[in-house]
């Protein structure tokens, strides 16, 4: 259970916390004086501790940085009153989380305590590698054996001591943000923070402000300076998730910050020097994002100084079997059921479906199945409908391409609570082309490259992602019939 701490001498304002966070969700504590939160802290080490900048033994600034001596990795929120915010925003630059201004609302309280327990989670939970080291039962683990995960523990092993940049490329869903976490806790960064950023989650107009900060009055709304994502990082690694979809002019920052280790904020002219690592992953292909102008040359090639490419579930064989089993037990110890095994017929309908969404579909989709299991065993029955009626009889599996029912996918991927949608479709419909276009071709992929307006290592690129096979007939893996 995540640990929040609470150093503040208000009563109302312990109060108040106590109720925002009287749920089991949430381990509580509150202190206060500034001694007695420096001695939870070193002796707790909680997950996110609340500061506030006035207390009666201490300045909050200078118990803010003696946290940061004994862990840089916890998340600060500071509390802060009329008058205070300078002293913020200089916590702020000096790695502070975040912080809340007087009074307080409990909604927003409870949202940014939320968001800096997952940062501190990315933190402080190792991202295991069983090939390469015992994992902890609390640890998020790598899993798989298959020879292209193979390479992924190696690429990590090979930069991860390194300050080099480093790009991670793969589907929606194939375990980005565990590969850039395993990076980061085996650098010699690692006692220092981990600061992410999804690009793709963050409105265009407000992404700039996100990742360099802003001044007060730089655009409507900016009513006080704020710290951004890079300037929080100092020290530390940045991880941007989601890269592809950055825009125009915050690609050119981030050129300039790979380039310079430096920026200035949105309305400002003060340069701000930063000394960081940046590890980027995208699900675009930005090959093709380069040739259609939507993605910088020059900053891909500084990105692409070290890239770790992780397969999608389709293309990793047996993993597949280990990975079910792995999420199974975990699931089952999360939610309380006692389920510990899957029925033959249930297993053989799993190891039939696609995963177009990836690990992150099937983690949704077992714990479904999980809570409808009322006993030990998962049974056909209990998978969602998608899964438990795919049929893999030989006869299903014809090299020519089917008639793929849109209607019924995307009334799936709703069903399942996808995020990820479009970008799903677009895979689906990449392979249906592909497909078609390289039966069409007999497999000269040279001709299919011409036809579909693309460079032949970018054809080749989408033959591996998209998990097509070329021998005597051209179809996609999860065309061909379970062996």
């Amino acid at each position: 259970m995540p640990s929040l701490l609470l150093i503040d001498d208000e009563p109302a304002i312990r109060h108040a916390f106590r109720r925002a966070f009287h749920d089991d969700a949430v381990a509580f504590a509150a202190v206060g004086t500034a001694a007695e939160g420096l001695l939870a802290v070193a002796e707790e080490r909680p997950d996110v501790v609340i500061l506030d900048i006035h207390l009666p033994d201490a300045s909050g600034f200078e118990t803010f940085l003696q946290i940061r001596r004994i862990d840089q990795r916890i998340p600060v929120v500071l509390i802060t009153g009329h008058g205070t915010t300078d002293l913020a925003i200089e916590a702020m630059k000096q790695g502070a989380f975040d912080f809340l201004l007087k009074p307080l609302e409990l909604a927003a309280v409870r949202e940014l305590v939320d968001r800096a327990i997952r940062s501190s989670r990315q933190m402080r939970v190792p991202a295991a590698m069983p090939e390469v080291e015992a994992a902890t039962a609390s640890a998020d683990q790598l899993v798989g054996r298959c020879p292209g995960m193979q390479d992924v523990y190696k690429a990590i092993g090979r930069v991860a001591a390194t300050d080099e940049t480093v790009l991670i490329l793969g589907e929606s869903g194939t375990g980005k943000e565990l590969v850039a976490r395993a990076v980061y806790q085996h650098s010699k960064r690692a006692e220092r923070p981990f600061v992410a950023v999804n690009c793709g989650a963050i409105p265009e107009p407000l992404l700039e402000s996100e990742l360099f900060g802003h001044e007060r009055g730089a655009f409507t709304g900016a009513d006080r300076k704020r710290i951004g994502r890079f300037e929080q990082a100092n020290g530390g690694t940045i991880f941007l998730d989601e890269i592809g979809e950055m825009t125009p002019l915050a690609q050119v920052r981030l050129l300039r910050v790979l380039q310079e280790q430096q920026f200035e904020r949105v309305g400002g002219s003060e340069t701000v020097r930063t000394d960081l690592r940046v590890i980027a992953a995208t699900n675009v292909d930005l090959d093709a994002a380069v040739a259609e102008g939507r993605f910088r040359k020059d900053l891909y090639f500084r990105l692409n100084g070290f890239n770790i490419v992780l397969p999608p579930l389709r293309e990793r064989g047996d993993d597949l079997v280990m990975l079910i089993d792995y999420y199974l037990r975990r699931f089952a110890a999360e939610l309380g059921r006692s389920v510990d095994r899957i029925d033959e017929s249930a297993m053989t309908a799993l190891r039939a479906y696609p995963w177009p969404g990836n690990i992150r579909e099937m983690q949704s989709l077992l714990k479904q199945a999980i809570l409808q299991t009322p006993g030990s065993i998962l049974l056909a029955e209990f998978l969602p409908p998608q899964i438990a009626t795919r049929s893999v009889s030989p006869a299903s599996a014809s090299s020519a391409p089917q008639t793929f029912d849109w209607d019924a996918f995307v009334r799936e991927r709703i069903d399942s609570g996808s995020e990820t949608l479009y970008a799903e479709a677009l895979a689906r419909l990449d392979r249906e082309i592909v497909v078609r276009l390289l039966q069409h071709t007999a497999g000269n992929q040279l001709q299919a490259a011409r036809i579909l307006g693309i460079t032949r290592g970018s054809l080749r690129n989408k033959i591996r992602t998209l998990g097509i096979s070329i021998g005597r007939t051209v179809c996609a893996d999860d065309d061909q019939p379970d062996s």
